[in-house]
């Protein structure tokens, strides 16, 4: 079965946390980060997502982000 929608309102900001697999490392290096942080930005620029602030850690992301569209930030994730 599978997970509802997140309900995520356009224009509402939203606190963002994406974690490893079982607490594995999401990041070994720098480069690892930057190409993370590019990826988002393609993203967020493709889907209509504002993105406020972030804080990249070795085992998890936190985002601070705004939709400007249905769904933005889920497809963004995605």
């Amino acid at each position: 079965m599978p997970r509802r929608t997140r309900y995520l309102p356009v224009g509402m900001p939203a606190h963002v946390i994406q974690r490893g697999n079982n607490k594995q490392m999401c990041f070994a290096s720098d480069e690892d980060i930057a190409a993370y942080a590019n990826l988002l930005d393609e993203g967020a620029r493709k889907y209509g997502v504002l993105i406020h602030g972030w804080v990249f850690m070795i085992h998890h992301v936190h985002l601070h982000m705004t939709p400007t569209q249905e769904r933005a930030i889920s497809r963004c994730m995605q």
